[in-house]
């Protein structure tokens, strides 16, 4: 006689960061069900790996201390035999950006907190890397983008709307930014965007990621 089990299957909610969300609506027909299938994936396993951070630190710190770039430069030498390729490839755009940034005396890092945004049905994790404090007083929170492709037209735009939209809870009063760090090319909102289009626009892109998140439970659920 088989003995069903009483453990129940474990309900994973659906849920995005604000990077692995952008993504999701860059893609087009079957690859965005793959996409959020991994996505679903990573979350059962409590995977995932950030081979970024010790970039954005070493960026971070250049900025803090006004050091010009020698914490970006050193980084290299830093990470394992495996990541220094990346770090090479990097390291030229992240330099780039820092010198955009214009005299060092005039900039400070500014603290951002992370805000979780309700798209549609779809909750997204919006966390910035890091804020900038400008002294004629302009801020801006920064988001890094380092895939080897430049940010899709359709990310770059979800991203900026975003990260507008919760900026009172990320930095009050600031710009969102988007930097291609392998290119050094700096995203900033198009004043000609319509907020109203773009809210609809996600919130259709949320309900399919739902709807698409749940699909790849059954499975697991029969």
């Amino acid at each position: 006689m088989s003995t069903l089990s009483t453990n129940p299957v474990p309900v994973i909610p659906p849920y995005a960061t604000m990077l692995g969300f952008t993504r999701y609506v860059s893609r087009t027909g079957p690859a965005k069900a793959t996409f959020v299938g991994g996505l679903r994936k990573q979350r059962e396993r409590r995977s995932g790996f950030n081979p970024h951070g010790q970039l954005v630190k070493a960026l971070k710190a250049d900025i803090a201390f006004r050091t010009g770039g020698s914490y970006l430069d050193g980084v290299v030498g830093l990470v394992k035999d495996r990541w220094k390729p990346l770090y090479s490839t990097l390291r030229g755009g992240a330099r780039a950006y820092l010198a955009s940034l214009g005299d060092p005396e005039l900039v400070n890092l500014a603290q951002t907190r992370d805000a979780i945004a309700t798209v549609g049905p779809l909750a997204v994790k919006i966390n910035p890397h890091f804020g900038l404090r400008y002294d004629d007083g302009r801020r801006e929170a920064v988001r890094l983008h380092f895939d080897e492709e430049p940010p899709a037209a359709e990310a770059v735009t979800a991203m900026l709307h975003l990260m507008a939209r919760h900026m009172d809870q990320i930095l009050p009063n600031a710009e969102p930014v988007l930097v291609d760090v392998r290119r050094g090319v700096t995203h900033r909102l198009d004043a000609a965007s319509q907020p109203a289009y773009v809210e609809s626009w996600l919130a259709g892109e949320a309900a399919a990621f739902t709807a698409m998140w749940s699909a790849t439970a059954a499975p697991a659920a029969a």
